[in-house]
């Protein structure tokens, strides 16, 4: 019974000297992530000490630096939504993903500076959008339930760590948000216009790598999937305590942690599995995406979708007492 109820390492080599040599890999792995509510397992995972020998993460202030960093080689992997990776493929990086950190839906908001209380008033107005997919889905949404035409707005590009000071500074009206930042607006007084709940789309979270950064370095990604899954066992085990460390993590309230995560499902192992197995709801939203984002022209080209997904770097059930 009480081996039910632990929850043990996988291949996270700090108690036996056979595992730890075992588990130093034949390439370092190096990974780019940005702030975000469904990211943080990661930084627990590390606060923890749970992280594997030959695993380096790089704080980014937003998605479009680590895409730089892997098109430039300088990463291997990256956390990203979903989006992210479709336009990067389109785009000529292979990307895989090997793991589905979060499902969200709500998560990305327009938020107004006060007086704009419509979405309508958005006419003849700056908005602060960053230079992604997603953002130009909420914008591109958000303008049609306005019954406004593109051009009735003025884009600003922003990526989420510029658009408090832009805010701040009245250099534009609005913006296309979501994570810590909107919290933090919020906090200012923004008003928010419209959210994604009301958009027919989940945002999905995930870790993708290079393809051709895979061999050599497999190892290592099993070994962070496994310091994953522990960090979110903390986390549904001693909420309290990791609330408390994600909020200092990014710089929010511990209630704004609560509410951010509200909105968020965080997938364990059974739900990575279904998520990443052929069929699912996932290679559907990916298959939408790759259609829409075509159509509207966000991607040159439609994207045919090989060796997006590899399961097979997650944990095996006889890595878990369960």
């Amino acid at each position: 019974m009480v081996r039910r109820q632990l929850f043990v390492r996988f291949v996270v080599c700090a108690s036996l000297p056979l595992w730890l040599a075992a588990c130093v890999p034949a390439k370092p792995l190096s990974v780019g992530v940005h702030p975000w509510i469904g990211y943080e397992s990661f930084y627990l995972a590390g606060e923890f000490g749970w992280l594997p020998p030959g695993v380096a993460f790089q704080q980014e202030g937003a998605a479009r630096d680590s895409l730089a960093a892997l098109k430039a080689g300088t990463l291997d992997a990256a956390t990203l939504t979903l989006d992210e990776v479709v336009r990067a493929r389109a785009g000529g990086l292979r990307l895989t993903v090997v793991l589905v950190l979060d499902v969200s839906s709500g998560v990305d908001m327009v938020l107004a500076q006060p007086g704009i209380t419509r979405l309508a008033n958005l006419a003849g107005k700056r908005i602060g959008v960053e230079r992604s997919a997603m953002g130009a889905l909420v914008l591109k949404y958000s303008l049609m339930e306005a019954g406004l035409a593109a051009d009735a707005v003025t884009v600003v590009e922003l990526s989420p760590d510029q658009q408090l000071a832009a805010w701040r500074e009245r250099r534009v009206d609005a913006v296309v948000t979501y994570g810590p930042n909107a919290a933090l607006l919020l906090r200012e007084g923004a008003v928010k216009l419209l959210d994604s709940r009301k958009m027919p789309a989940n945002r999905f979270g995930v870790l993708a790598v290079r393809h051709d950064r895979l061999p050599g370095r497999e190892d290592a990604l099993r070994a962070l999937l496994g310091a994953h899954f522990r960090a979110l066992e903390h986390l549904r085990n001693n909420r309290p305590d990791a609330v408390y460390r994600i909020a200092a993590h990014q710089g929010i309230r511990a209630s704004e942690v609560v509410r951010a995560m509200a909105g968020v499902s965080l997938p364990d192992l059974a739900g990575n599995r279904h998520y990443l197995a052929p069929g699912s709801l996932f290679e559907q939203e990916v298959r939408r995406l790759n259609e829409v984002m075509t159509h509207d022209r966000l991607v040159p080209l439609g994207n045919p979708l090989v060796d997006l997904v590899d399961a097979g770097f997650l944990p095996s059930e006889e890595a878990f007492f369960l």
